[in-house]
Protein backbone atom coordinates (compact mmCIF):
# COMPACT_ATOMS: atom_id res chain seq x y z
CA UNK A 1 0.00 0.00 0.00
CA UNK A 2 3.14 2.50 1.08
CA UNK A 3 4.09 2.04 -2.34
CA UNK A 4 0.87 1.92 -4.55
CA UNK A 5 0.28 5.56 -2.26
CA UNK A 6 4.50 6.99 -3.35
CA UNK A 7 3.90 6.24 -6.76
CA UNK A 8 0.78 7.97 -6.98
CA UNK A 9 2.70 10.87 -5.39
CA UNK A 10 5.66 10.42 -7.65
CA UNK A 11 2.71 10.29 -10.86
CA UNK A 12 1.41 13.89 -9.31
CA UNK A 13 5.34 15.22 -8.83
CA UNK A 14 5.64 14.49 -12.88
CA UNK A 15 2.98 16.77 -13.85
CA UNK A 16 5.20 19.34 -12.63
CA UNK A 17 8.32 18.80 -14.51
CA UNK A 18 8.19 22.36 -16.13
CA UNK A 19 9.24 23.97 -12.42
CA UNK A 20 12.73 24.57 -11.62
CA UNK A 21 14.97 21.81 -10.80
CA UNK A 22 15.88 21.94 -7.20
CA UNK A 23 19.79 22.50 -7.15
CA UNK A 24 19.84 20.28 -4.18
CA UNK A 25 18.56 17.28 -5.86
CA UNK A 26 20.84 14.86 -7.77
CA UNK A 27 22.34 15.01 -10.93
CA UNK A 28 22.16 11.31 -11.42
CA UNK A 29 19.89 8.59 -9.53
CA UNK A 30 21.46 5.12 -9.59
CA UNK A 31 18.98 1.79 -8.22
CA UNK A 32 22.16 0.13 -6.56
CA UNK A 33 25.53 1.14 -5.27
CA UNK A 34 27.60 -0.93 -7.64
CA UNK A 35 26.08 1.49 -10.35
CA UNK A 36 27.44 4.69 -8.42
CA UNK A 37 30.81 3.34 -9.16
CA UNK A 38 30.53 2.87 -12.64
CA UNK A 39 28.71 6.37 -13.31
CA UNK A 40 31.54 7.66 -10.96
CA UNK A 41 34.48 6.10 -12.47
CA UNK A 42 33.61 7.95 -15.92
CA UNK A 43 32.30 11.34 -14.28
CA UNK A 44 33.90 11.97 -11.15
CA UNK A 45 32.50 14.54 -8.95
CA UNK A 46 31.21 16.29 -11.37
CA UNK A 47 27.86 14.88 -10.78
CA UNK A 48 26.01 14.63 -7.74
CA UNK A 49 24.63 11.28 -8.00
CA UNK A 50 21.83 9.45 -5.09
CA UNK A 51 22.21 5.68 -4.94
CA UNK A 52 18.24 4.65 -4.15
CA UNK A 53 19.04 1.49 -2.03
CA UNK A 54 22.40 2.74 -0.19
CA UNK A 55 24.48 0.37 1.64
CA UNK A 56 22.54 -1.99 4.13
CA UNK A 57 19.45 -1.71 2.16
CA UNK A 58 18.27 -4.76 0.39
CA UNK A 59 16.66 -4.25 -2.91
CA UNK A 60 14.00 -6.96 -2.15
CA UNK A 61 12.40 -4.71 0.59
CA UNK A 62 12.99 -1.01 -1.01
CA UNK A 63 10.67 1.33 -0.73
CA UNK A 64 10.92 4.44 -2.03
CA UNK A 65 11.31 7.40 -0.03
CA UNK A 66 9.61 11.01 -0.93
CA UNK A 67 13.35 12.38 -1.09
CA UNK A 68 13.96 9.18 -3.51
CA UNK A 69 10.35 10.64 -5.73
CA UNK A 70 11.94 13.93 -5.48
CA UNK A 71 15.50 12.61 -6.71
CA UNK A 72 14.02 10.51 -9.95
CA UNK A 73 11.29 13.49 -10.61
CA UNK A 74 14.51 15.85 -11.00
CA UNK A 75 17.42 13.95 -12.05
CA UNK A 76 18.72 14.56 -15.43
CA UNK A 77 19.80 10.77 -15.92
CA UNK A 78 18.87 7.39 -13.96
CA UNK A 79 21.01 4.42 -14.65
CA UNK A 80 19.27 0.68 -13.28
CA UNK A 81 20.21 -2.82 -14.48
CA UNK A 82 16.76 -3.26 -15.85
CA UNK A 83 16.69 -6.53 -14.28
CA UNK A 84 16.03 -6.39 -10.92
CA UNK A 85 11.92 -6.35 -9.60
CA UNK A 86 11.64 -2.49 -7.71
CA UNK A 87 13.38 -1.33 -10.82
CA UNK A 88 10.95 -2.31 -13.21
CA UNK A 89 7.81 -1.34 -11.26
CA UNK A 90 9.06 1.78 -10.12
CA UNK A 91 10.41 3.19 -13.50
CA UNK A 92 8.00 2.38 -15.05
CA UNK A 93 6.34 5.22 -13.75
CA UNK A 94 8.52 7.54 -15.03
CA UNK A 95 7.50 9.92 -17.38
CA UNK A 96 10.32 11.11 -19.01
CA UNK A 97 11.88 7.73 -20.45
CA UNK A 98 14.54 9.18 -22.46
CA UNK A 99 16.52 9.76 -18.91
CA UNK A 100 16.07 5.81 -18.19
CA UNK A 101 19.15 4.26 -18.54
CA UNK A 102 19.32 0.27 -18.58
CA UNK A 103 22.72 -0.97 -18.40
CA UNK A 104 22.53 -4.82 -18.86
CA UNK A 105 22.03 -4.33 -22.78
CA UNK A 106 24.26 -6.27 -25.19
CA UNK A 107 24.86 -8.75 -22.00
CA UNK A 108 24.12 -12.19 -22.76
CA UNK A 109 21.89 -12.91 -19.93
CA UNK A 110 21.80 -15.92 -17.06
CA UNK A 111 18.56 -17.57 -16.63
CA UNK A 112 17.69 -17.25 -12.74
CA UNK A 113 15.73 -19.66 -10.32
CA UNK A 114 14.58 -18.37 -7.20
CA UNK A 115 11.42 -18.10 -6.19
CA UNK A 116 9.43 -15.74 -5.03
CA UNK A 117 10.87 -15.82 -1.34
CA UNK A 118 14.48 -13.87 -1.87
CA UNK A 119 13.59 -13.67 -5.37
CA UNK A 120 14.91 -10.33 -6.88
CA UNK A 121 15.12 -11.30 -10.57
CA UNK A 122 12.97 -9.57 -13.20
CA UNK A 123 11.01 -12.54 -15.36
CA UNK A 124 13.45 -15.41 -14.40
CA UNK A 125 16.75 -13.72 -15.14
CA UNK A 126 19.75 -13.34 -12.81
CA UNK A 127 20.60 -9.76 -12.34
CA UNK A 128 23.78 -10.34 -10.72
CA UNK A 129 25.73 -8.67 -14.07
CA UNK A 130 28.33 -6.03 -12.24
CA UNK A 131 30.04 -9.28 -10.71
CA UNK A 132 31.89 -10.33 -13.77
CA UNK A 133 34.72 -7.79 -14.88
CA UNK A 134 33.10 -8.66 -18.30
CA UNK A 135 29.90 -7.93 -17.82
CA UNK A 136 30.87 -4.71 -15.96
CA UNK A 137 33.08 -3.64 -19.26
CA UNK A 138 29.87 -3.52 -21.43
CA UNK A 139 27.92 -1.95 -18.21
CA UNK A 140 30.66 0.90 -18.44
CA UNK A 141 30.47 1.01 -22.47
CA UNK A 142 26.45 1.47 -21.82
CA UNK A 143 26.70 4.17 -19.07
CA UNK A 144 29.43 6.34 -20.84
CA UNK A 145 27.48 5.73 -24.55
CA UNK A 146 24.50 7.31 -22.43
CA UNK A 147 26.50 10.14 -20.38
CA UNK A 148 28.31 11.11 -23.87
CA UNK A 149 24.53 11.50 -25.21
CA UNK A 150 23.63 13.82 -22.38
CA UNK A 151 26.68 15.31 -21.88
CA UNK A 152 28.19 15.63 -25.21
CA UNK A 153 31.09 18.11 -24.45
CA UNK A 154 32.32 16.58 -21.77
CA UNK A 155 35.67 15.07 -23.56
CA UNK A 156 37.24 13.89 -20.30
CA UNK A 157 34.57 11.28 -19.29
CA UNK A 158 35.51 9.37 -22.44
CA UNK A 159 39.07 9.56 -20.88
CA UNK A 160 38.10 8.53 -17.81
CA UNK A 161 36.13 5.87 -18.84
CA UNK A 162 38.73 4.63 -21.47
CA UNK A 163 41.13 4.22 -18.38
CA UNK A 164 38.11 2.31 -16.66
CA UNK A 165 37.76 0.15 -19.35
CA UNK A 166 41.44 -0.53 -19.32
CA UNK A 167 41.45 -1.21 -15.82
CA UNK A 168 38.57 -3.56 -16.03
CA UNK A 169 40.53 -5.38 -18.73
CA UNK A 170 43.60 -5.79 -16.65
CA UNK A 171 41.31 -7.20 -13.92
CA UNK A 172 39.86 -9.93 -15.96
CA UNK A 173 43.16 -11.00 -16.84
CA UNK A 174 44.05 -10.86 -13.64
CA UNK A 175 41.20 -13.14 -12.31
CA UNK A 176 41.82 -15.56 -15.63
CA UNK A 177 45.68 -16.19 -14.27
CA UNK A 178 44.86 -16.48 -10.92
CA UNK A 179 42.36 -19.04 -11.32
CA UNK A 180 43.96 -20.87 -13.91
CA UNK A 181 46.38 -21.82 -11.57
CA UNK A 182 44.01 -23.11 -8.87
CA UNK A 183 43.11 -26.34 -8.65
CA UNK A 184 39.63 -25.29 -7.64
CA UNK A 185 36.99 -25.51 -10.09
CA UNK A 186 33.88 -24.85 -8.39
CA UNK A 187 32.48 -23.06 -4.77
CA UNK A 188 30.04 -23.10 -2.70
CA UNK A 189 27.75 -19.88 -2.44
CA UNK A 190 24.10 -19.33 -0.12
CA UNK A 191 22.21 -17.38 -2.60
CA UNK A 192 23.77 -17.68 -6.30
CA UNK A 193 24.97 -13.89 -7.24
CA UNK A 194 28.06 -15.02 -9.12
CA UNK A 195 26.60 -16.54 -11.36
CA UNK A 196 28.12 -14.31 -14.74
CA UNK A 197 31.59 -14.65 -12.26
CA UNK A 198 31.19 -18.17 -12.44
CA UNK A 199 30.81 -18.22 -16.85
CA UNK A 200 33.57 -16.51 -17.33
CA UNK A 201 36.23 -18.21 -15.39
CA UNK A 202 34.76 -21.73 -16.07
CA UNK A 203 33.88 -21.98 -12.49
CA UNK A 204 31.05 -24.73 -10.91
CA UNK A 205 28.40 -22.03 -8.61
CA UNK A 206 27.04 -24.81 -6.32
CA UNK A 207 24.21 -22.23 -4.52
CA UNK A 208 22.52 -23.58 -1.18
CA UNK A 209 19.68 -21.54 -1.99
CA UNK A 210 17.11 -24.27 -3.37
CA UNK A 211 14.24 -22.04 -5.75
CA UNK A 212 14.81 -18.76 -3.18
CA UNK A 213 13.90 -20.90 -0.50
CA UNK A 214 16.18 -22.12 2.80
CA UNK A 215 16.99 -25.91 1.53
CA UNK A 216 15.75 -28.59 3.16
CA UNK A 217 17.56 -31.39 5.55
CA UNK A 218 17.82 -33.48 1.87
CA UNK A 219 19.32 -30.71 -0.08
CA UNK A 220 21.89 -29.80 2.69
CA UNK A 221 23.07 -33.24 2.36
CA UNK A 222 23.17 -33.37 -1.63
CA UNK A 223 24.93 -30.07 -1.70
CA UNK A 224 28.00 -31.52 0.76
CA UNK A 225 28.12 -34.47 -1.45
CA UNK A 226 27.82 -32.51 -4.45
CA UNK A 227 30.83 -29.55 -2.95
CA UNK A 228 33.13 -32.77 -1.66
CA UNK A 229 33.02 -34.49 -5.18
CA UNK A 230 33.89 -31.18 -6.99
CA UNK A 231 36.37 -30.42 -4.75
CA UNK A 232 34.85 -26.53 -3.25
CA UNK A 233 37.18 -25.23 -0.81
CA UNK A 234 34.97 -22.08 -0.55
CA UNK A 235 31.83 -21.21 1.31
CA UNK A 236 30.52 -18.03 0.91
CA UNK A 237 27.61 -16.33 1.82
CA UNK A 238 25.39 -13.10 2.29
CA UNK A 239 24.84 -11.68 5.99
CA UNK A 240 20.77 -11.46 5.40
CA UNK A 241 20.86 -15.49 4.78
CA UNK A 242 20.73 -17.78 7.80
CA UNK A 243 24.49 -18.66 9.08
CA UNK A 244 22.88 -21.22 10.71
CA UNK A 245 22.73 -23.85 7.57
CA UNK A 246 25.89 -22.16 6.41
CA UNK A 247 27.66 -23.52 9.37
CA UNK A 248 26.02 -26.87 8.78
CA UNK A 249 27.90 -27.14 5.38
CA UNK A 250 31.06 -25.62 6.99
CA UNK A 251 31.37 -27.63 9.45
CA UNK A 252 30.98 -31.12 7.73
CA UNK A 253 33.08 -29.82 5.08
CA UNK A 254 36.11 -28.06 7.47
CA UNK A 255 35.55 -25.17 5.56
CA UNK A 256 35.63 -21.47 6.99
CA UNK A 257 32.52 -19.70 5.57
CA UNK A 258 33.41 -16.23 4.35
CA UNK A 259 30.72 -13.50 4.39
CA UNK A 260 30.70 -11.27 0.77
CA UNK A 261 28.15 -8.28 -0.02
CA UNK A 262 27.86 -7.96 -3.69
CA UNK A 263 25.86 -4.77 -3.08
CA UNK A 264 29.03 -2.98 -1.79
CA UNK A 265 29.69 -0.16 -4.19
CA UNK A 266 33.25 -0.99 -5.26
CA UNK A 267 32.26 -3.47 -7.92
CA UNK A 268 36.35 -4.19 -8.75
CA UNK A 269 37.64 -4.55 -4.96
CA UNK A 270 34.85 -6.88 -4.67
CA UNK A 271 35.72 -8.93 -7.56
CA UNK A 272 39.72 -9.16 -6.58
CA UNK A 273 38.34 -10.26 -3.09
CA UNK A 274 36.29 -13.01 -4.97
CA UNK A 275 39.13 -14.00 -6.63
CA UNK A 276 41.25 -14.07 -3.77
CA UNK A 277 39.29 -15.87 -1.63
CA UNK A 278 38.75 -18.89 -4.22
CA UNK A 279 41.74 -18.95 -5.42
CA UNK A 280 43.66 -18.78 -1.79
CA UNK A 281 41.95 -21.94 -0.37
Amino acid sequence: MRLHLIIIALATLLVGCNQQRNTDTADVVVSIEPLKYIVERIVGDDLKIDVLTPSGTSPETYEPTPHDIISLQEAEMIFSTGLIEFETTLLAKIGNKEKLVELHHDIELIAGSCSHAHCDHHHGVDPHIWTSPRELRTMARNAHSAIMRHYPDSAHYTTAYRAFDEELMQLDKECCEALQTTQTKAFVIYHPALTYYARAYGLEQIAIESEGKEPSAKHIANIIEQAKAKGAKSLLYQKEFPRSVVEVIADDMGLEPTEINPLQENAVEFIKEITKTITSN
